[in-house]
């Protein structure tokens, strides 16, 4: 009997070797099988480039087509305004002639000195002649001045531009890495709620088999949940779409994988309404341009007036070495040259520009008009700064407010849908209830979210017309 006891518990201990053996065999192939999946999931994550937003932003201003054809405008500005000293640099010419004469004696027939049996036929080099042509003048008008400061002038707004241009790109590429973020949050939640409708289902199938719900309510909870599968693929979808557009906007290469990194939770700030008013007056791009636009028409009707109303000084010197038989080849003969040149001065004065009438008194009316039209722009913008710094400061305190509002509707809607939730289990509520509560939580999630996106947004649209940043860092 111990013999057969002891080949019982031997087969039993070989048995459970082989098991051992097994198992191992087993586990060891699936730890290659998992460290091949997770050397996949490694190289795919290596192919995704992860961005904050301020890499997106420093990205886009690297990369921006826009932004670099606005610097290049930009540099050709700051290129004019640098060399506007050339105005005052005189005009030299220089310039070689060699001429034949067609009549040899003309200049004697007319002194009335001219007899023909004196009077040799010259030869064929007789007629030629060789001279050179060097000029120098120098025009001063005190208009020139202005010109140089009106040169400085579009560069100082060249430069406001630019930074606009920059500004606008920045807002423009948070805005869309933030309602992307909401983009996502909206397709999580769309996730839960198929995961919720997949645990309805099967709980429904559940309470069918054991009798607690007849089986429209398992048919219904089983559409719910396969209606809702293709929803959230069109908007997986839309969302990949979305990133793509994104990636191209900021100028990444067609194809790159873009994953956001960050959050919609914004900074909550504490500002005096007067005061940024007071900041936008002085700092806002747009009042700062178009001051400088009003500085520049100034100066251009300045250079207009002192143009009309100055003289001009002209100052000019010229030397004409002329050769009067260079057929002769005797070039060192000072004998055989002649200077026709000269200097001079002169003062001119255009009096028929100072007629009223005239087309430079006419051209100072249409600067003067342009510039009281531009100072009227320029209270009209002023006013409407006001308007929408009051406006984005409202917005912010009702946004402040509705987020508070949206985070007590989701404490009362997550314990609205537990007790639903548990009743359905229990089978004594109906499923069209549940489906109401879970429907109510999520647009309670995301009317949070939403109202955290429009308090960023607002708050950058504020910053945007101050000029400032008054977020801080969070």
């Amino acid at each position: 009997m111990k013999k057969i006891i002891s080949k019982q518990k031997m087969a039993k201990v070989i048995s459970l070797a082989a098991v051992v053996l097994l198992g191992t065999n087993v586990f060891a192939q699936t730890a290659d099988v998992s460290s091949e999946t997770a050397a996949t999931e490694a190289e795919q994550k290596e192919d995704v480039l992860v961005l904050t937003v301020e890499d997106a932003v420093e990205y886009s201003i690297e990369h921006s087509l826009s932004l670099k054809s606005s610097a290049l405008d930009l540099e050709l500005s700051k290129w004019k305004s640098d060399t506007s000293w050339n105005t005052f640099l005189p005009n030299v010419q220089v310039s070689g002639t060699f001429a034949r004469t067609n009549d040899y004696y003309s200049s004697v027939k007319l002194a009335g000195s001219y007899n023909a049996a004196f009077m040799p036929d010259p030869d064929e080099k007789q007629y030629w002649t060789a001279m050179g042509n060097l000029g120098v003048s120098f025009n001063f008008n005190a208009a020139m001045i202005m010109s140089m400061m009106t040169a400085k002038e579009s560069y100082e707004n060249g430069k406001i531009t630019y930074e606009q241009a920059v500004k606008s790109n920045m807002d423009t590429v948070r805005k869309l890495f933030y309602s992307l973020l909401l983009q996502q949050e909206s397709l999580k939640l769309q996730k839960d709620s198929l995961e919720n409708a997949r645990q309805r289902m099967n709980q429904a199938a559940v309470n069918y088999r054991n009798g607690y719900v007849p089986q429209i309510q398992y048919l219904q909870a089983q559409v719910a949940y396969e209606n809702m599968v293709p929803t959230i693929e069109k908007a997986e979808l839309a969302m990949k779409q979305s990133l793509d557009t994104f990636s191209f906007v900021i100028g990444l290469p067609v194809g790159t994988k873009v994953e956001l990194k960050g959050e919609i939770e914004p900074v909550y700030v504490d500002v005096d309404v007067e005061q940024l008013i007071s900041l936008a007056k002085e700092n806002n791009l747009e009042i700062k341009s178009l001051k400088s636009s009003l500085n520049s028409l100034k100066l251009s009707k300045t250079s207009l007036d002192l143009s009309t109303y100055t003289p001009s000084l002209s100052v000019s010197w010229a030397g004409q070495p002329t050769m009067l038989v260079p057929g002769d080849k005797n070039w060192g003969n000072k004998d055989n040259w002649v200077d026709n040149g000269s200097f001079s001065v002169s003062l001119v004065w255009n009096l028929t520009n100072m007629l009223p009438w005239s087309s430079s008194r006419t051209s100072a009316k249409e600067i003067q008009t342009n510039l009281e039209k531009l100072e009227l722009s320029m209270k009209t913008l002023e006013r409407n700064t006001e308007l929408e710094v009051r406006k984005a400061y409202d917005t912010l305190k009702q946004c402040k407010q509705a987020i508070e509002t949206s985070q007590r509707n989701i404490d009362l809607s997550q314990k609205s849908y537990n007790m639903t939730w548990q009743a359905y289990r229990n089978g004594t509520t109906e499923y069209l209830n549940l489906v109401e509560a879970q429907t109510q939580l999520n647009q309670a999630k995301f009317s949070l979210i939403n109202e955290k996106f429009n308090y960023m947004t607002s708050l950058m649209d504020l910053e945007t017309l101050i000029n400032s940043k008054i977020s801080g860092d969070k």
